[in-house]
Protein backbone atom coordinates (compact mmCIF):
# COMPACT_ATOMS: atom_id res chain seq x y z
CA UNK A 1 0.00 0.00 0.00
CA UNK A 2 0.83 3.60 -0.11
CA UNK A 3 -0.75 6.88 0.90
CA UNK A 4 -2.24 8.44 -2.35
CA UNK A 5 0.04 13.61 -4.16
CA UNK A 6 1.66 16.37 -5.93
CA UNK A 7 5.13 16.52 -6.34
CA UNK A 8 7.02 18.76 -4.00
CA UNK A 9 10.39 18.60 -2.01
CA UNK A 10 10.85 16.63 1.32
CA UNK A 11 13.05 15.65 4.13
CA UNK A 12 14.98 12.78 3.44
CA UNK A 13 13.58 9.22 5.55
CA UNK A 14 16.23 9.13 8.47
CA UNK A 15 16.00 7.70 11.97
CA UNK A 16 13.65 9.76 13.95
CA UNK A 17 15.15 12.55 15.92
CA UNK A 18 15.31 13.31 19.98
CA UNK A 19 16.38 10.71 22.58
CA UNK A 20 12.99 9.05 23.44
CA UNK A 21 12.09 7.99 19.91
CA UNK A 22 15.69 6.91 19.47
CA UNK A 23 15.45 4.72 22.64
CA UNK A 24 12.24 3.29 22.01
CA UNK A 25 13.03 2.88 18.03
CA UNK A 26 16.36 2.31 17.42
CA UNK A 27 16.41 -1.55 17.70
CA UNK A 28 13.51 -1.96 15.05
CA UNK A 29 14.83 0.29 12.49
CA UNK A 30 16.49 -1.26 9.54
CA UNK A 31 18.25 0.94 7.29
CA UNK A 32 18.93 0.21 3.13
CA UNK A 33 19.75 2.29 0.38
CA UNK A 34 17.32 3.53 -2.51
CA UNK A 35 19.56 1.28 -5.64
CA UNK A 36 16.74 2.74 -8.29
CA UNK A 37 13.77 5.13 -8.29
CA UNK A 38 11.85 4.46 -12.09
CA UNK A 39 8.67 7.19 -12.40
CA UNK A 40 6.30 4.99 -14.42
CA UNK A 41 3.64 8.07 -14.43
CA UNK A 42 3.22 11.67 -13.12
CA UNK A 43 2.13 10.19 -9.93
CA UNK A 44 3.89 6.41 -9.89
CA UNK A 45 7.35 5.31 -8.77
CA UNK A 46 9.25 1.99 -8.59
CA UNK A 47 11.64 2.52 -6.31
CA UNK A 48 14.18 -0.46 -5.46
CA UNK A 49 15.81 -1.00 -1.85
CA UNK A 50 19.11 -2.78 -1.04
CA UNK A 51 21.05 -3.41 2.19
CA UNK A 52 22.32 -6.03 4.82
CA UNK A 53 19.74 -5.40 7.22
CA UNK A 54 17.31 -6.84 4.23
CA UNK A 55 18.82 -10.16 3.66
CA UNK A 56 17.82 -12.88 5.70
CA UNK A 57 14.17 -11.90 6.25
CA UNK A 58 11.20 -13.40 6.08
CA UNK A 59 9.03 -12.01 4.13
CA UNK A 60 5.51 -13.38 2.73
CA UNK A 61 3.48 -11.62 0.37
CA UNK A 62 0.99 -8.73 1.27
CA UNK A 63 3.08 -8.13 4.58
CA UNK A 64 4.35 -4.19 4.98
CA UNK A 65 7.22 -2.56 5.72
CA UNK A 66 6.79 1.26 7.47
CA UNK A 67 9.12 3.69 6.37
CA UNK A 68 10.24 6.80 8.35
CA UNK A 69 9.29 10.37 7.12
CA UNK A 70 11.57 13.22 7.99
CA UNK A 71 12.16 13.74 12.15
CA UNK A 72 9.96 12.13 14.97
CA UNK A 73 8.19 9.04 14.56
CA UNK A 74 6.25 9.64 11.62
CA UNK A 75 5.64 6.36 9.18
CA UNK A 76 4.20 5.61 6.29
CA UNK A 77 3.24 1.94 5.00
CA UNK A 78 4.18 0.65 1.70
CA UNK A 79 3.67 -3.23 0.61
CA UNK A 80 6.66 -4.65 -1.19
CA UNK A 81 6.03 -6.08 -4.37
CA UNK A 82 9.14 -8.50 -4.22
CA UNK A 83 11.56 -9.41 -1.25
CA UNK A 84 15.17 -11.25 -2.59
CA UNK A 85 16.26 -12.53 1.18
CA UNK A 86 19.60 -13.76 -0.09
CA UNK A 87 20.73 -10.33 -1.78
CA UNK A 88 19.24 -8.24 0.13
CA UNK A 89 16.83 -6.74 -1.84
CA UNK A 90 13.04 -5.20 -2.05
CA UNK A 91 11.38 -3.23 -4.90
CA UNK A 92 8.04 -0.61 -3.54
CA UNK A 93 5.45 0.50 -5.94
CA UNK A 94 4.45 3.95 -4.53
CA UNK A 95 1.56 6.11 -5.27
CA UNK A 96 1.99 9.54 -4.64
CA UNK A 97 -1.13 11.88 -3.91
CA UNK A 98 -2.21 14.62 -2.23
CA UNK A 99 -0.16 16.62 -0.29
CA UNK A 100 1.31 14.39 2.92
CA UNK A 101 4.69 13.43 4.20
CA UNK A 102 4.55 10.01 1.77
CA UNK A 103 3.77 11.85 -1.38
CA UNK A 104 6.45 14.37 -0.31
CA UNK A 105 9.06 11.34 0.53
CA UNK A 106 8.69 9.68 -2.98
CA UNK A 107 8.56 12.65 -4.91
CA UNK A 108 11.94 13.78 -3.14
CA UNK A 109 13.52 10.37 -3.56
CA UNK A 110 16.74 9.23 -5.50
CA UNK A 111 18.80 7.36 -5.97
CA UNK A 112 21.70 6.84 -3.47
CA UNK A 113 19.26 7.96 -0.62
CA UNK A 114 19.21 6.18 2.92
CA UNK A 115 15.73 4.89 3.95
CA UNK A 116 15.22 4.03 7.59
CA UNK A 117 12.20 1.20 7.89
CA UNK A 118 10.19 -1.33 10.15
CA UNK A 119 8.87 -4.68 9.29
CA UNK A 120 8.28 -6.57 7.04
CA UNK A 121 5.05 -6.83 9.78
CA UNK A 122 1.92 -8.75 9.09
CA UNK A 123 -0.86 -6.68 6.89
CA UNK A 124 -2.80 -8.93 4.41
CA UNK A 125 -2.56 -12.70 4.80
CA UNK A 126 -2.48 -13.98 0.96
CA UNK A 127 0.29 -16.78 1.66
CA UNK A 128 -2.56 -19.56 1.29
CA UNK A 129 -3.56 -20.49 -2.23
CA UNK A 130 -6.91 -20.35 -3.10
CA UNK A 131 -8.15 -20.58 -6.49
CA UNK A 132 -10.32 -18.74 -8.02
CA UNK A 133 -9.03 -15.28 -6.46
CA UNK A 134 -10.53 -11.87 -7.32
CA UNK A 135 -8.80 -8.66 -5.68
CA UNK A 136 -10.49 -5.36 -5.45
CA UNK A 137 -8.62 -2.28 -4.94
CA UNK A 138 -7.59 1.21 -6.43
CA UNK A 139 -4.15 3.01 -6.89
CA UNK A 140 -2.96 1.95 -3.36
CA UNK A 141 -3.36 -1.58 -3.86
CA UNK A 142 -1.31 -1.88 -7.23
CA UNK A 143 1.54 -2.91 -5.56
CA UNK A 144 0.11 -5.85 -3.51
CA UNK A 145 -1.49 -6.83 -6.57
CA UNK A 146 1.62 -6.77 -8.37
CA UNK A 147 3.26 -9.09 -5.96
CA UNK A 148 0.57 -11.50 -6.04
CA UNK A 149 0.10 -11.96 -9.57
CA UNK A 150 2.49 -14.79 -9.89
CA UNK A 151 0.91 -17.19 -7.20
CA UNK A 152 -2.36 -18.47 -8.46
CA UNK A 153 -5.61 -17.84 -10.60
CA UNK A 154 -6.76 -13.86 -10.10
CA UNK A 155 -9.11 -11.28 -11.55
CA UNK A 156 -8.53 -7.82 -11.00
CA UNK A 157 -11.04 -5.11 -10.59
CA UNK A 158 -9.66 -1.47 -9.60
CA UNK A 159 -11.63 1.67 -9.02
CA UNK A 160 -8.84 4.31 -10.76
CA UNK A 161 -9.12 8.24 -10.63
CA UNK A 162 -7.55 8.09 -14.39
CA UNK A 163 -7.32 5.07 -15.98
CA UNK A 164 -5.35 7.04 -18.90
CA UNK A 165 -2.73 6.70 -16.17
CA UNK A 166 -3.28 3.79 -14.42
CA UNK A 167 -3.41 1.46 -17.77
CA UNK A 168 -0.43 2.00 -18.83
CA UNK A 169 1.63 1.85 -14.96
CA UNK A 170 -0.56 -1.53 -14.85
CA UNK A 171 0.93 -2.93 -18.27
CA UNK A 172 4.25 -2.32 -16.51
CA UNK A 173 3.84 -4.59 -14.09
CA UNK A 174 2.37 -7.15 -15.31
CA UNK A 175 -1.22 -6.32 -14.74
CA UNK A 176 -2.53 -5.67 -18.32
CA UNK A 177 -5.59 -7.69 -18.22
CA UNK A 178 -6.53 -5.72 -15.10
CA UNK A 179 -10.64 -3.92 -15.52
CA UNK A 180 -10.58 -0.64 -14.76
CA UNK A 181 -13.67 1.41 -13.24
CA UNK A 182 -13.33 4.65 -13.27
CA UNK A 183 -14.26 6.99 -10.01
CA UNK A 184 -17.50 8.93 -10.14
CA UNK A 185 -19.25 11.88 -8.25
CA UNK A 186 -20.39 10.28 -4.82
CA UNK A 187 -19.39 7.00 -5.82
CA UNK A 188 -22.15 6.09 -8.12
CA UNK A 189 -19.40 4.07 -10.01
CA UNK A 190 -19.41 1.15 -7.12
CA UNK A 191 -22.59 0.06 -8.60
CA UNK A 192 -20.31 -0.92 -11.43
CA UNK A 193 -17.67 -2.70 -9.34
CA UNK A 194 -20.58 -4.42 -7.49
CA UNK A 195 -21.87 -6.36 -10.95
CA UNK A 196 -18.30 -6.83 -11.84
CA UNK A 197 -17.97 -8.70 -8.88
CA UNK A 198 -20.82 -10.38 -8.06
CA UNK A 199 -19.89 -12.30 -11.27
CA UNK A 200 -17.64 -14.34 -9.83
CA UNK A 201 -20.18 -14.86 -6.06
CA UNK A 202 -20.86 -18.46 -6.71
CA UNK A 203 -16.85 -19.57 -6.13
CA UNK A 204 -14.63 -17.00 -5.78
CA UNK A 205 -12.46 -15.84 -2.76
CA UNK A 206 -11.98 -12.09 -2.77
CA UNK A 207 -9.20 -9.44 -1.62
CA UNK A 208 -10.91 -5.92 -0.77
CA UNK A 209 -8.83 -3.88 -0.32
CA UNK A 210 -7.74 0.19 -1.24
CA UNK A 211 -10.34 2.95 0.52
CA UNK A 212 -12.62 1.75 3.90
CA UNK A 213 -15.56 3.15 2.19
CA UNK A 214 -15.65 0.84 -0.39
CA UNK A 215 -14.72 -2.08 0.81
CA UNK A 216 -17.69 -1.47 3.54
CA UNK A 217 -19.70 -0.89 0.58
CA UNK A 218 -18.56 -4.27 -1.48
CA UNK A 219 -18.54 -6.29 1.55
CA UNK A 220 -22.24 -5.86 1.83
CA UNK A 221 -23.15 -5.95 -1.73
CA UNK A 222 -21.17 -9.75 -1.51
CA UNK A 223 -22.88 -10.79 1.75
CA UNK A 224 -26.25 -10.35 -0.06
CA UNK A 225 -25.22 -11.87 -2.40
CA UNK A 226 -24.97 -15.20 -0.31
CA UNK A 227 -20.93 -15.06 -0.02
CA UNK A 228 -19.70 -16.10 3.04
CA UNK A 229 -17.25 -14.23 5.46
CA UNK A 230 -14.42 -16.71 4.88
CA UNK A 231 -14.58 -16.63 1.32
CA UNK A 232 -13.31 -12.55 2.26
CA UNK A 233 -10.23 -11.21 3.34
CA UNK A 234 -10.01 -6.83 3.61
CA UNK A 235 -7.55 -4.40 4.27
CA UNK A 236 -8.37 -0.68 4.38
CA UNK A 237 -5.19 1.06 3.10
CA UNK A 238 -6.73 4.59 3.56
CA UNK A 239 -9.65 6.86 3.94
CA UNK A 240 -10.23 10.31 3.40
CA UNK A 241 -8.77 12.79 6.25
CA UNK A 242 -7.81 9.72 7.72
CA UNK A 243 -3.72 8.35 8.46
CA UNK A 244 -2.44 5.24 9.94
CA UNK A 245 -5.19 3.02 8.59
CA UNK A 246 -1.90 0.54 7.67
Amino acid sequence: MNEPDRPQMSEPSKPPQGPVARMLLQWLMRPARVTGVETLSPRFRSIELEGDALKGVAWTIGQKIQVAMGSGLSARTYTPVSWDAEKGRTRLLAFAHGNGPGSRWVSALRQGDICWFFGPRRSLDLSAPRAPTVLFGDETAFGVASAFRDNRQVDYVFEVSDAAEADPVLAAIGLGGATLIARSAEDAHLASVDAELLRFAASAHFVLTGKASSIQRISRSLKAAGVARSRMSTKAYWAPGKTGLD
